[in-house]
């Protein structure tokens, strides 16, 4: 599937992020720069990089506090986590994820018209609530023993219970955990305290808010992802705009080639130094820019901006916008959208799992090498992350930005929820690594649903090469008389069969594993 080009000025630096597949690129007004000398490039007319893209001798570095100034350290608990793209949740059923170290059930209180998040254990014996159902009552029933529960958390019926005995049920010991959530943004959030006293948490405190995820006049899908590496790499990698040539080589196409004064050789690729700079950094985030382009961290989770400036009124506008999820030590989720409010018709005749295939095979192309970078990171410790790397260009500036936050306000360390053995889990085979059924297609109603139907495309496709044959054996002598007729028959029969091993070629392919080697990319 061919990936989505990125058309910008000519007169800018590559993006800060990748446009995904299918989006048609808007039409932007280019930004003026001084007028430099350029050379000619290879492939055709040059393109000056601006001034502030060039190289500096200075290097980017982290920077110490001054002395005895105290940073701010960030809280993660009081903050809001999203569980999943509402669009990905059958309200039929309990849903559970991992998020900050904690396991939670997401579930569909029918009779409030709310979803509601629990924690993920039955006070009973701790089983997972998250493989239960919804009663007849629309309350929540743990399959183990059949303890239901309400909207609030609180036990509504203990079958083991005599009618006639004491209230066991309405003990607080049978009540469930239930956190503060919200939708907000297509996405369902939640607040990752518990208890009364966090019940009016959404007066206080809101999840970060994108506005033109809810205007109309845009459109936006999410993707929905886990990752086998942890929260800080997959920040840090999807806020680096100079690995997209070469990681994802030849899936971006259409990038524009880029002059860099004084430079005689430029490989296939088309890298190009790039001025990003980052401003407004605080314990709650940072903002930078690049060119006419802007990009925000909204901490923890929320990282979003455009190849474009900001959007005004009746002119094509673009967003990226990634939320990333800390999960577990060495494990992330990633949910992937790009709100736009321009080509609504190819949003309309587009199955969200088509454009899903195009965003995976950009997620697998580089996520081999973040598994192990990470593994890398953790033998130097991830506390000398300063010296273990260089970063000497404002290429780097969002990355270096995000380290610098991650340091001084979070000490290196995501604040889990629960108690958690920081140790990163063992390598497994690539082909687990790099499973799309399990962190992708399972969570995602688009893909579930077309996966079950090839799957029966599949079967039929058999089944009619069988009985193609069948009825040429039986009707040989009969109603196939001539040699076209039964080379028609032989041919589709053939057809049929031929049909059903691509579609099953295609199906593991684009739904289970697929092999990414740079070498031959």
């Amino acid at each position: 599937m061919d990936p989505l080009r990125l058309l910008l000025p000519r007169v800018q630096a590559q993006p800060l992020l990748p446009l995904p597949a299918g989006v048609p690129a808007p039409s932007v007004r280019p930004r003026l720069v001084p007028r430099r000398r350029a050379r000619r490039h290879r492939n055709g007319a040059a393109r000056m990089l601006p001034a502030s893209a060039v190289a500096s001798e200075s290097p980017w570095t982290e920077q110490d506090p001054a002395s005895g100034e105290k940073e701010e350290r960030f809280d993660w608990l009081d903050q809001w986590y999203p569980f999943a793209p509402v669009e990905d949740l059958d309200p039929g059923a309990p849903h559970g994820k991992m998020v900050l170290g904690i396991r939670v059930v997401a579930w569909y209180d029918r009779g409030a018209g709310e979803w509601r998040v629990f924690e993920d254990a039955c006070p009973h014996r701790l089983a997972p609530l998250s493989e239960g159902r919804i009663d007849d009552k629309g309350r929540l029933q743990c399959v183990y023993h059949g303890w239901c529960f309400d909207g609030r958390g609180a036990c509504k019926f203990i079958p083991q219970a005599p009618a006639l005995g004491p209230p066991v049920h309405t003990n607080s010991k049978a009540c469930v955990a239930s956190y503060p959530c919200v939708v907000q943004n297509k996405l369902l959030w939640f607040y990752p305290r518990a208890g009364p006293e966090h019940s009016d948490v959404l007066q206080r405190k809101r999840p970060p808010f994108i506005p033109e995820i809810d205007d109309p006049s845009f459109v936006t899908s999410f993707l929905i992802r886990d990752m086998p590496f942890g929260y800080d790499v997959l920040a840090e990698n999807l806020m680096d705009p100079s690995h997209v040539p070469y990681a994802h080589k030849g899936l971006f196409r259409g990038l524009p080639r880029l002059v860099d004064p004084g430079r005689y050789e430029y490989d296939e690729e088309g890298g190009v130094p790039m001025a990003v700079q980052v401003e407004e950094s605080s314990v709650n985030g940072y903002a930078s820019s690049q060119g006419p382009g802007y990009s925000k961290f909204v901490a923890p989770c929320t990282y979003y901006g455009s190849p474009a400036s900001k959007k005004s009124e009746n002119k094509p506008h673009l967003m990226i916008v990634f939320i990333i999820v800390p999960v577990a030590p060495g494990r992330s989720r990633v949910m992937w959208a790009y709100p736009r409010n321009f080509g609504l018709w190819l949003h309309k005749i587009t199955p969200r799992w088509f454009d899903h295939i195009g965003v995976n095979v950009v997620l697998d192309s580089d996520m081999y090498l973040l598994h192990l970078e990470e593994r890398n990171f953790a033998k130097a410790g991830i506390e000398n992350w300063q010296k273990s790397v260089y970063v000497p260009t404002t290429s780097d500036g969002t990355v270096v930005a995000f380290r610098n936050w991650f340091r001084k306000h979070c000490g290196f360390q995501v604040g889990w929820a629960a108690p958690t053995v920081d140790q990163l889990p063992p390598t497994p085979t690539k082909d687990k690594l790099m499973d799309r059924y399990w962190s992708h297609v399972a969570q995602c109603t688009s893909c579930s649903a077309a996966l079950k139907a090839m799957k029966a495309l599949e079967v039929a496709l058999q089944v009619a090469s069988i009985a193609v044959v069948g009825l040429l054996a039986v009707a040989k002598g009969t109603l196939l008389t001539s040699v076209a007729q039964r080379a028609a028959v032989v041919s589709a029969a053939v057809l049929c069969f031929v049909a059903s091993r691509w579609l099953a070629d295609f199906i593991q392919k684009k739904f289970y594993f697929e092999d990414y080697v740079h070498a031959y990319k």
